[in-house]
């Protein structure tokens, strides 16, 4: 999903072994990941602009991205199986083929100079699916590209390159909308799409024998891996919650900036910092090892109820910017070690499904989080729909604490 001060002892990780990306597998994943990462990073901005422009509508605009939303979070325990069932670098290679084509086609029809719009749909509902399938292969590559004690430094490394994109890509598009058009962002992201496939025919990932099973039996079987794990389920949980309560900050928080914070200028200044907290958490996962990871990160992960309380208080902009940067420190820092600590204890041929589950809870969370916020915000205030969700990221998260699981898992 900077490192909390907590009373877990944390010490840096010593150089034991070289570093992942010497590792040549590694190296090439990492950098089809990266540009890929890079890739899409600049689409939401292209995609929203070319949507308005085309049509004027924002309701159009939430009907496009619905096509790409629903598809992914209907298929994604069928990819999880699909994942766990073949080959993951094949099904990551094939995933990436067809969104090269998905946002080429897109790109066409921008260029074209008078998209259509069920095209535009239809496409992102081939782009949604193919995502789904896509997304649970990440931890079977870097777990079959990198050795056991590198894990937490090649999950460190993706998450800077996430990180980097974050910060990189909303400067991307920007250039590319201003100077050849929105409809050159999706070209740009098909051909990273298109190096990152050519980069996986190389990659040597280590092969798992899956037992092959009915599809139910394989979709049970990956639930009950889930909910055999106390400290894994309660997590997700918190991660849920903390991608709803992302929601409602996204959706209240610019309006409260420009009314009380200062501004446009206020709210930019606040994603960019929130960037740069993500990149640092990142970095600062590459080096500390702390002996209880998943508690560690998930206290991490409840810091964003201090930016969501800030907002609701009125407090001086600073501090709300601060706060912000601090807790996509947190999330910053959680990835690496949440990755990590799956990796290592799920079983390799239950991985994709086990991951499955986790991406389909938090992307799940969002919508609602974008539904109901302007929906309580319009009863009672946006103060209401903020504290509420302060209230349940804080609570989720550090009520991870209380379970047993979370508090035995040992590093390593």
């Amino acid at each position: 999903m900077v490192l909390p001060r907590s009373a877990v002892p944390a010490a840096p990780s010593p150089p034991s072994s070289p570093h992942p990306l010497r590792t040549r597998s590694f190296r090439l994943l990492f950098t089809g990941r990266t540009l890929s990462l890079l890739g899409d990073a600049v689409i939401p901005a292209a995609l929203a602009l070319a949507v308005l422009e085309a049509t004027g509508s924002t309701s159009t605009l939430a009907l496009v991205l619905a096509c790409s939303m629903v598809p992914k979070l209907l298929l994604l325990p069928l990819g999880g199986v699909v994942g766990d069932r073949f080959d993951a670098r094949t099904v990551a290679l094939a995933m990436d083929l067809v969104r090269c084509a998905t946002q080429l086609l897109v790109g066409i029809e921008l260029l074209s100079g008078s998209p259509t719009l069920w095209v535009i749909a239809s496409v992102e509902v081939v782009g949604g699916a193919a995502g789904a399938f896509a997304m649970p292969t990440g931890a079977p590559l870097v777990k079959g590209t990198v050795p056991p004690e590198g894990l937490q430094r090649a999950n460190a490394a993706m998450g800077v390159a996430h990180s980097a994109g974050r910060v990189c890509g909303p400067a991307l598009a920007g250039a590319l909308i201003w100077t050849v058009g929105p409809g050159w962002a999706f070209v740009l992201d098909a051909a990273s799409f298109a190096v990152s496939a050519a980069l996986l025919c190389a990659v040597r990932v280590e092969r798992v024998t899956t037992p092959r099973s009915a599809l139910l039996d394989d979709l049970k079987e990956g639930w009950r891996e889930v909910r055999t794990r106390d400290w894994y389920w309660t997590s997700l949980i918190g991660h849920s919650a903390w991608n709803g309560a992302a929601a409602v900050l996204m959706t209240l928080g610019p309006a409260i900036a420009l009314d009380r914070l200062g501004g446009k200028g206020t709210w930019v200044l606040l994603l960019q910092v929130g960037a740069v907290g993500l990149l640092l958490g990142s970095l600062a996962a590459d080096r500390i090892r702390p002996r209880r990871p998943v508690l560690t990160a998930n206290l991490g992960l409840a810091t964003y109820a201090l930016p969501l309380v800030l907002l609701a208080t009125d407090a001086p902009a600073p501090l709300t910017i601060a706060a912000y940067g601090l807790a996509q420190a947190g999330l910053g820092f959680l990835g690496p070690l949440w990755e990590t600590a799956v990796q290592r204890a799920v079983p390799a041929h239950a991985l994709a499904r086990v991951t499955s589950y986790d991406w389909l809870l938090s992307l799940a969370a969002m919508p609602l989080g974008y539904a109901l916020a302007p929906l309580a915000a319009a009863a009672w205030g946006p103060e209401v729909p903020l504290l509420a969700a302060a209230v349940l990221v804080g609570g989720c998260c550090l009520g991870t604490g209380l379970v047993p699981g979370v508090r035995r898992f040992r590093d390593g």
